[in-house]
């Protein structure tokens, strides 16, 4: 797979769309049409890659940030912006993904509309469970300085730090084992 899509909240899929959000230059990981397109077939969403417009493009951009702002005001005991809200409540209002049972009862597949709109959609009304039912507390950013990127810390005592320990934190303990021995 080429996005660190993981077994995320759609909302949190959306938003880890953008890397490397602490430095000067955020990593975009969906630059174009084609590669949005692919992140909603990788991410389950649809079964083929939609016709996706500049104009869309923008929206999920708009959407991508709105929910990362939220989430950042929602966690520190803030309100979010007024217009992060209306957007996230605007996409929320549109018609979702409908998910559908699959033949042997273990798994779901999305049924409807196979254009990007309902998978905005679905996405806004996951932000919106995600703001409303997670303790704020549980939300959180990665502990990698350059990463910031969002998370839902489930773990039983509620201390994780990395949004992936499999990238963040093993960078962050690499990075402490070099300093230790570049000391001795």
């Amino acid at each position: 797979m080429q996005f660190r899509l993981g077994n995320r909240r759609p909302c949190i899929s959306l938003v880890a769309t953008l890397g490397d959000r602490g430095t000067p230059e955020p990593l975009e990981r969906v630059p174009d049409p084609e590669s949005l397109a692919c992140w909603c077939v990788e991410g389950r969403f649809l079964p083929l890659s939609p016709k996706i417009s500049a104009p869309e493009m923008g929206s999920m951009r708009l959407l991508r940030e709105a929910i990362y702002r939220a989430a950042c005001a929602v966690r520190q005991s803030h309100k979010p912006f007024p217009e992060d809200i209306a957007t996230i409540n605007a996409w929320a209002a549109r018609g979702t993904l409908v998910p559908e049972l699959t033949p042997d009862g273990r798994s779901a597949d999305w049924k409807g509309e196979r254009t990007l709109f309902p998978v905005l959609a679905t996405i806004a009304r996951d932000a919106i469970d995600m703001l409303t039912r997670t303790p704020p507390a549980r939300i959180k950013l990665c502990a990698d300085p350059t990463c910031r990127g969002l998370f839902v810390d489930e773990s039983r005592p509620g201390k994780r730090r990395w949004c992936s320990m499999n990238f963040c934190g093993n960078r962050a303990k690499s990075r402490t084992f070099a300093r230790r021995h570049r000391r001795s």
